[in-house]
């Protein structure tokens, strides 16, 4: 009885220690890994002396082995297809190019740097392959990257860990049984990936086709069937072929994400509280039983080979992998830097350590060790540096492109084309069959639902773009949408079209932006596009062109559409603070002759403001009745006096 109250104290010890890490780095917004690792060093033998994992016996493994088994499942759940395709050939080639650029950088550097044995060094590397959705994505949570950058590295994060866990562990094979062929290494590497594949892929669409016909079960049993059929796939796929486990759960994940299932929010969110407490029962459980004497006995040419691993190895595989892609310079950059190892090196190494001691064979305490150090070394440098960096490079989230529009009215459809002739993604939600009709013959993405389904906004990719606006025609109902978004999925950018005096919207914790101006009547200005009363015109906004920008705008012709700024077009807010340089996007109410004739008329301040009115660019675009029509552009100036 003494004995079992002992692990109960350990596991309920571990998991207030990890949820304590999850809070303070929230708080601090700071990735909680940073505070795992601490805290269960703290409490491991070589500090407070309060937690024994080793206690746990072979219950460790069991609860490494299914905790990361959720861990890979819910990271492939959180894959979106249709983003991984716009990455697809990086991601590739980092899963595989670069799994064996880093294998054998990494091995290199064990050896010549750690004073690793050959084959030792290259288990090490085969360790260190992965990167971790465990750390990846608290990462990225708390920096905010932009969507494309943290598609790929949550996808490498996702994909690549079951790569690194089998490989490692053909890597220990042949060192164990040192007369293996290499086309024995080479096929028990296949032969896992694809049981795996098969087993995962098979097992996924069976889950999804349950999740979709099983009306009759409550959402809550629903996510206890998955969770159980996750380590059922887990166990199949480990028994028909050891360590093959791994690579089903991720690929069981993929698929059901591909399956659309029902209610697939309420899934993630109960696997994504799954997986904090796993990863931070893990770590606690793994940092408390590492020994400090063991690393500090590693010596500086281990902290060297870490850092070739960092700065020299991650940087060689980036550049290849990535060189023939759309990303720029300063994604590259960030990608680099970002790679930080998570649970499954963790789990992996104190696994090996224990294996190549029962077979007599020198390392295995010193693998875990400079394992337990790259964890140590890249969480800290990388996470600590990650949100500068991203900053610093301006490849922030609050940097990301394109808009979800919720109303797709003349004035909806206005802003998504221009947002679409721009080269920026755009998405309208709106209910009117009649409505998404037109949207999708202008070749505009369009989802048929209410604005405030949160399962249309996730399929209209409101995580990966920059701002969302809400654009009905009831000012209310926008405040609603719009808060509801900022809540739910927290973009850059939430505005919403409702009325100056609404009581609401001078509320302190409504953080959504007014649209366009103050005044704006939306009514009026969607009669003006619907009959073709109105000219829309682009110009460089200088210091000399305010008062004429603000002169328009008090008369009521003038409608200040989207700014163009750091290269990204966005929607402007009521209270917009104009810039030097920006590229705005006006609509005028009247055909500019009536304009200029009202202008040149007999008030003698709008004759001053015509003598400064600018060059400006005119778009021609068709009407609305007309809008399969091409649209043109054509440079005009404005006369003068």
């Amino acid at each position: 009885m003494e004995g079992s109250f002992e692990i109960t104290l350990q596991i309920a010890i571990a998991v207030l220690a990890g949820i304590s890490a999850q809070v303070v780095g929230e708080y601090l917004r700071v990735p909680s890994i940073v505070f795992l690792l601490l805290l269960g060093i703290l409490l491991g033998g070589d500090c407070f002396d309060i937690l024994h994992p080793h206690d746990l016996g072979v219950g460790l493994e069991v609860l490494v082995a299914l905790s990361v088994a959720i861990i890979l499942f819910e990271g492939g759940l959180n894959l979106d297809l249709k983003e991984l395709g716009k990455v697809s050939d990086s991601l590739r080639n980092l899963v595989t190019i670069g799994t064996l650029i880093t294998l054998i950088g990494g091995g290199m550097a064990a050896h010549w740097l750690a004073e690793f044995p050959w084959s030792i060094a290259f288990l090490y590397a085969s360790l260190v392959v992965v990167t971790g959705p465990t750390v990846i994505g608290p990462l990225l949570k708390q920096v905010g990257v932009d969507r494309q950058v943290a598609t790929l590295l949550e996808g490498e994060g996702v994909l690549i860990d079951p790569v690194g866990a089998i490989l490692a562990v053909v890597v220990l094979n042949a060192i164990i049984n040192s007369n293996s062929a290499p086309i024995d290494v080479i096929s028990g590497l296949l032969l896992r990936l694809g049981i795996g594949a098969i087993v995962g892929t098979v097992g996924g669409w069976l889950l999804g086709l349950l999740l979709k016909r099983a009306d009759n079960l409550a959402e809550d049993l629903k996510n206890l069937v998955v969770l159980a059929g996750v380590w059922g796939l887990f166990v199949l796929s480990q028994e028909l072929y050891s360590e093959s486990g791994l690579m089903a759960t991720v690929a069981a994940g993929i698929v059901v994400k591909a399956s659309s299932v029902p209610e697939e929010r309420l899934l993630k969110r109960f696997k994504g509280q799954l997986t904090i407490l796993c990863v931070s029962v893990l770590f606690i459980l793994l940092a408390a039983d590492l020994s400090l004497a063991s690393m500090f006995a590693l010596g500086w040419g281990s902290v060297l080979a870490v850092l070739v691993l960092m700065i020299v190895v991650r940087p060689i595989s980036i550049a290849v992998c990535t060189g023939s892609s759309s990303l720029n310079w300063r994604q590259k950059t960030f990608l680099a830097w970002v790679a930080p190892k998570g649970i499954v090196s963790a789990s992996v190494a104190s696994l090996f350590g224990i294996l190549l001691t029962e077979k007599g064979i020198n390392g295995g305490d010193a693998i875990k060790a400079l394992v337990f150090l790259t964890i140590l070394m890249t969480v800290f440098l990388q996470g600590l540096t990650a949100r500068w960096l991203a900053r610093w490079l301006k490849i922030t989230s609050s940097e990301a492109k394109g808009a979800v529009i919720v109303g797709g009215n003349n004035l909806g459809m206005l802003i998504a084309r221009l947002f679409q002739d721009a080269g920026e993604s755009v998405v309208l939600i709106d209910a009117d069959p009649e409505v998404c009709k037109k949207a999708e013959a202008e070749n505009i993405p369009v989802f048929q639902s209410s604005g405030l389904e949160p399962d249309a906004l996730e399929k209209a990719g409101i995580e990966s773009m920059g701002t969302f606006i809400a654009l009905t025609s009831q000012g209310e109902v926008n405040l609603v949408l719009a808060q509801r978004a900022m809540e739910e999925f927290k973009p850059p950018k939430v505005l919403a079209v409702f009325p100056e005096n609404d009581s609401n919207s001078n509320n302190p914790k409504i953080k959504v932006s007014q649209a366009f101006m103050p005044q704006f009547k939306l009514k009026a200005w969607d009669t003006y596009i619907h009959d073709g009363e109105f000219k829309l015109v682009k110009m460089i906004l200088t210091e000399s062109e305010r008062s004429f920008i603000e002169t328009l705008i008090r008369l009521g012709e003038l409608l200040p559409l989207l700014v163009k700024r750091d290269r990204s077009l966005q929607i402007v807010k009521a209270k917009e603070s104009w810039k030097l340089g920006d590229e705005i996007y006006f609509l005028l109410h009247d055909p500019r002759p009536k304009l200029l004739k009202r202008l040149s008329g007999s008030h003698q301040s709008s004759r001053l403001v015509l003598e400064k009115l600018p060059e400006v660019e005119e778009i021609k675009t068709s009407s609305l009745k007309t809008s399969n029509q091409s649209s043109s552009v054509s440079k005009t100036s404005q006369p003068q006096g």
